[in-house]
């Protein structure tokens, strides 16, 4: 008999989140009963939502409004499954409930929260794994970070993250990437950044590794955005003339960012915390040599495939990204291995060991 299984769906439109739960349910659909919780008239967009329930539920993450909502909207189902740790509190009508903790973040870098955060992360943390009876997370790292700050002794199931090679790829038309390069008012030669401002994402350090060069960073997002998080990041781009060098791209369609992948000459990642790291991954598939950081969980995902600084030392950031740029020969290297290790990843292979376990689930 066919599982019911009720996912939280309102944080689709989050970068990595939002990427790991839209990767996954296609495949899930043609496993399961899926019943979504969210908003109907943007789940309604994706194409594998013809035929699947959809129960309203758009309360803001992380309030209390979401946990009534999740209490009295979760239906009489096999399985309950959050795909980030704001897991409900209060009872629901599931015979089992999974979660997945993408990174022990909030634990790691704790003492940057404020007291709210503080007493929200600790207790909300603990609380998805003590009442989730299947615990999963995205890479080894990950899975002993949750360890290391939790002392859970939960089995943990580590399932990768993955892309979509349908869009991240290197077989774009010219026209397309001309289109996307006019639309963005892109420079003719760039280094591209995908993220956003938080602290741990390294923006500064980049910026700073750029301030000897003459190279221009395209950064894949809203500049009104990036400045109102952070006034730090406006002032290093003035005080180091770099205001004619750096390109803020505004909101990207889904359509155009792999366009600009294939524009970029090389994709930086300086982040120094993550729990898996997607965009690398995009940027290979892509075609786009990559420098990164050797920190978190990047080893693990890349692997032999790009070239690796220190995320603290500027200089040695700035030199990575100038060896790369400067040796034709170690960019193509780069690329031929960026196109081996995105197949160590795929959707369809983590969607399969997700099914697997949570069929066992008796």
């Amino acid at each position: 008999m066919c599982k019911k299984i009720a996912i939280d769906f309102r944080m689709h439109k989050a970068s990595g989140i939002g990427t790991y739960i839209k990767g996954l349910l296609p495949f899930l659909t043609e496993k399961f009963e899926v019943i979504l919780l969210g908003t109907e008239a943007e789940i309604r967009e994706y194409a594998w939502s013809k035929n699947i329930k959809i129960l309203e539920c758009g309360r803001e993450i992380y309030s209390l409004d979401e946990q009534i909502c999740l209490s009295v909207k979760i239906p009489k189902c096999d399985i309950f499954w959050s795909p980030h740790y704001n897991i409900p509190i209060l009872p629901i009508r599931a015979k089992f409930r999974a979660v997945t903790i993408h990174d022990a973040f909030h634990l790691a870098f704790y003492d940057s929260l404020n007291f709210m955060q503080k007493m929200y992360a600790k207790m909300i943390f603990n609380q998805a794994l003590s009442r989730s009876d299947v615990v999963f997370s995205v890479s080894e790292f990950s899975r002993s970070e949750i360890l290391k700050y939790t002392k859970t002794d939960k089995n943990i199931f580590v399932v990768p993250n993955a892309i979509d090679e349908g869009r991240f790829n290197n077989r774009y038309d010219s026209a397309v990437l001309e289109a996307a390069a006019r639309e963005y008012k892109l420079p003719e030669n760039f280094i591209l950044f995908v993220g956003n401002v938080k602290p741990h994402k390294n923006l500064k350090n980049l910026l700073f590794a750029l301030e000897k060069t003459e190279l221009n960073l395209v950064i894949v997002g809203k500049r009104d955005g990036f400045i109102t998080s952070d006034s730090d990041i406006l002032e290093i781009i003035e005080k180091n003339n770099l205001t004619e060098r750096i390109f803020f791209t505004g909101y990207v369609k889904d359509a155009d960012i792999a366009a600009i992948y294939n524009l970029a000459k090389l994709f930086v990642f300086p982040s120094l915390y993550e729990g898996f790291g997607i965009p690398p991954l995009e940027a290979q598939a892509c075609g786009c040599p990559v420098v990164c950081s050797n920190a978190a969980s990047l080893p693990e995902v890349c692997g032999d495939s790009v070239l690796y600084f220190d995320p603290h030392n500027v200089e040695d950031i700035r030199n990575k990204i100038q060896a790369v740029l400067n040796d034709e020969n170690l960019r193509n290297e780069l690329c031929v291995k960026g196109f081996e290790n995105i197949k160590r990843f795929s959707w369809e292979r983590s969607a399969k060991q997700i099914i697997e376990i949570m069929e066992k689930l008796r």
